[in-house]
């Protein structure tokens, strides 16, 4: 590993390379990032659980972007589940997330719900925002496996056809909560009249690359006195070179303010504004992300 490549602690993304693999990997650790987003709403332990592993993957795959103004968003959705919506998106190291769930009947799934019993038939789009060119590319996949990653690594598989492996543990402290997560993709080659390298889904060397990767434990990803540097070497010493850089820091990015909301809404006419006014004249915005209220006054 390049001796120069820095150790990343809480809320910072660590990019690292494995190129005698064709492989490229990312680490992440959440800690008061974490804690200030789940603070917003007073979820149960089973959602603020599904919410920590949705911010994880959101920074995983949000690193991935090469547009640093580019968004990436992740929505979980059905009609008929406990949890009805649950969306994350990514932009330019800062995240933030929200879960929308019944807790009726939440509570009589007990305490380790699976996650078909939270969404049922869901589905799971994956969106990424390149501000730049102006492009969108969307993949949608159904809700399936027994986590959110393992949908991640669908999505993957079926909309890119990129290896994917992606790990993610959660940890619950009395100061807090503590995420951690790792990616790893096997990359194309991309050498004109070869056969590109991530349509082999079982080519050995993904194969080597994705058990090595799979062995990570889960307490490693939240074991906040080992570095993730460290994590990925224990992972991959042998290879003949690794290289690593600190990504993106990480902060809680909700972008609502009173000015955005107020352009928003004078875009409206006049009428479909009034029909929003409460009996003082003032429209009222809720955002879910943050749990704030905003009284908006739109001349």
């Amino acid at each position: 590993m390049n001796d120069q490549a820095p150790s990343t602690g809480f809320d910072q993304v660590m990019h690292f390379t494995l190129p005698d693999r064709n492989a490229r990997g990312r680490a992440v650790r959440l800690g008061p990032v974490l804690d200030t987003i789940l603070s917003a709403h007073a979820y149960p332990a089973p959602i603020r659980h599904l919410l920590a592993e949705a911010l994880v993957i959101t920074a995983l795959l949000g690193s991935l972007l090469k547009d640093q103004e580019g968004q990436l968003t992740l929505q979980a959705q059905t009609q008929d589940g406990v949890v009805d919506l649950l969306v994350c998106d990514y932009r330019n190291g800062e995240l933030r997330g929200y879960i929308r769930h019944d807790r009726a009947r939440l509570d009589e799934l007990g305490p380790v719900p699976s996650l078909f019993s939270l969404f049922g038939e869901g589905y799971l789009a994956i969106t990424f925002d390149l501000a730049t060119s102006g492009q969108r590319y969307q993949g949608v996949v159904s809700l399936e496996g027994s986590s959110l990653a393992e949908a991640c690594e669908s999505y993957f598989f079926q909309s890119e056809q990129v290896p994917t492996l992606i790990r993610v543990a959660v940890e619950t402290t009395p100061n807090g909560c503590i995420a951690g997560g790792l990616l790893l993709q096997h990359l194309p080659e991309g050498e004109e009249g070869r056969e590109r390298l991530h349509v082999q889904l079982d080519h050995p060397e993904w194969e080597h690359v994705s058990i090595l990767g799979g062995s990570v434990k889960q307490g490693e990803l939240v074991d906040s006195a080992l570095d993730l540097e460290t994590v990925v070497w224990r992972l991959f010493h042998e290879e003949p070179e690794i290289r690593a850089e600190t990504g993106a820091s990480l902060s809680r990015g909700c972008r609502c303010t009173a000015d955005y909301y107020r352009d928003v809404l004078s875009r409206f006419g006049a009428e479909e504004r009034a029909e929003m006014e409460n009996e003082e004249g003032l429209i009222v915005v809720d955002c879910a992300f943050c749990s704030r209220k905003f009284e908006i006054d739109v001349p």
